[in-house]
């Protein structure tokens, strides 16, 4: 079923990234018992909060970026209509990847860390990941440049992946002062997340989204250039909701206030857009629970980064709100709504084509999906609830930190919970996806 005898190395990508999204879910139950419950110390020295924390977040990076790079080289020989430049680099370049990650979370494991929340892969280890990211830019790159036709597609999946690529770059120096070391800081967490990703996400729904439906090329490219312009417009600018805290100057309130309160806008497009192409398709749809994933991801994007981003980032309440349980709500949200469900698209239009199967028994997928998505509205609401009666206690009553969790701890009971659901959800989703089979006639 596939066109491209190249397209096969997206295989590798995807099963890795799919085995990473499942211990990354694990790690954070871990994280969930941390919060619920008070544990011995002997406990808590085999594998700390700080170190879970660093596999949790890093894992969650690593299977992210895996499923873009498996997603690019699987749709880049489609939309380019020639093989993918080389395989050999598309192959070298998820060794080196690959092996960097694991050898990371090790070294988490014995305390080798630079310590940044979110990048506390060390330097050394950070140059191997450029030298994947290279290769990765390089390959996709040249697949595009030998093609004989140029689209508008292929132009914003180059420019997502160099713009993430050279994004990483300002990550990896150390700043001799704090506010100057986050500032950069923020260019990796907010712009890889409301820049860079955003158009490789854009670029491959917009590809997926036609190959599905069959509406007209002009209809999803018009859609594109308005989304991306305005993703480009208000996430760039919209940075400046990072800058409250860290020193920067008073302009920041103003620039990040009114352009973190525009990022819904680009993001109530795409739900419009995905209407849209629900309306004017073609084709009938074969497998319904991919479609049922495309719809899912506009939905949950527009109210996980969307509408959850809008409440808490305006100054009047992140002044209070600022680094509360509202943040873990946000972030859970808007990471599954916006990318983890990007990559199970992916895994649900390739894995199909891979196997050679054009309509799959979707029964398992579709108790996965749903499974996944309704425990993940849960953990964020409950998240939500924890963190508004973490800021009334520690920011209005001022009471202390350590006396106000003694009153959430029930609240973190019951994300333990819907947590434990998710993780069902999600072994459920890489079994019917390493299992797939063709639906009974």
């Amino acid at each position: 079923m596939i066109a491209y005898e190249s397209q096969r190395v997206a295989r590798w990508y995807l099963e890795l990234s799919l085995i990473l999204f499942c211990l990354q879910v694990t790690v954070g139950l871990w994280l969930a018992v941390n919060y619920a419950f008070t544990l011995p110390q002997g406990l808590v020295d085999v594998l700390s909060f700080a170190t879970s924390r660093a596999i949790h977040t890093n894992t969650l990076v690593a299977w992210l970026l895996l499923g873009f790079m498996g997603g690019s080289y699987f749709i880049l020989p489609l939309e380019c209509k020639r093989e993918l430049y080389s395989v050999k680099i598309a192959y070298a370049q998820l060794v080196i990847f690959a092996g960097t990650a694991v050898t990371a979370v090790v070294g988490f494991l014995f305390g080798w860390t630079q310590g940044k929340p979110l990048l506390e892969i060390p330097v050394p280890l950070d140059m191997l990941i450029v030298v994947a990211a290279l290769m990765f830019v390089f390959n996709v790159a040249m697949t595009i440049f030998k093609a004989k036709e140029r689209s508008l597609i292929q132009w914003m999946l180059l420019s997502g992946v160099t713009f993430l690529s050279v994004l990483y770059l300002f990550g990896i120096p150390f700043f001799s002062n704090l506010n100057a070391d986050y500032y950069y800081w923020w260019w990796v967490i907010h712009l890889w997340v409301e820049g860079a990703w955003e158009l490789i996400t854009a670029a491959i729904i917009a590809f997926i989204i036609l190959e599905v439906t069959g509406v007209e090329r002009k209809v999803v490219e018009k859609w594109l250039y308005v989304e991306t312009g305005l993703f480009l417009f208000t996430g760039i600018v919209g940075t400046g909701h990072h800058y409250y805290w860290i020193g920067a100057p008073d302009y920041w309130l103003w620039w990040g206030g009114i352009f973190s309160a525009l990022e819904p806008v680009p993001i109530a497009l795409m739900v419009l857009d995905t209407w849209m192409h629900v309306k004017e398709r073609k084709n009938p749809i074969v497998n319904p629970l991919l479609w049922t994933y495309i719809i899912g991801l506009a939905l949950f994007h527009f109210l996980g980064a969307g509408v959850f981003g809008f409440i808490h980032t305006l100054p009047q309440i992140n002044y209070y709100t600022h680094g509360s349980q509202i943040t873990v709500s946000h972030g859970h949200l808007a990471f599954f709504g916006a990318y983890a469900l990007l990559n199970l698209v992916v895994f649900y239009f390739a894995f199909p084509k891979l196997k050679g199967i054009e309509k799959f028994d979707e029964k398992l997928g579709v108790w996965g999906f749903w499974t996944m998505v309704i425990s993940m509205v849960f953990m964020g609401l409950i998240f939500g609830v924890a963190g508004v009666l973490q800021t009334y206690l520690e920011r209005i009553l001022d009471i202390g930190y350590s006396t106000a969790h003694m009153s959430m701890m029930f609240w973190f009971k019951a994300v333990l919970f819907f947590g434990v659901i998710f993780l069902a959800g999600v072994v459920t989703t890489a079994y019917h996806l390493f299992s797939l089979k063709k639906a009974e006639a």
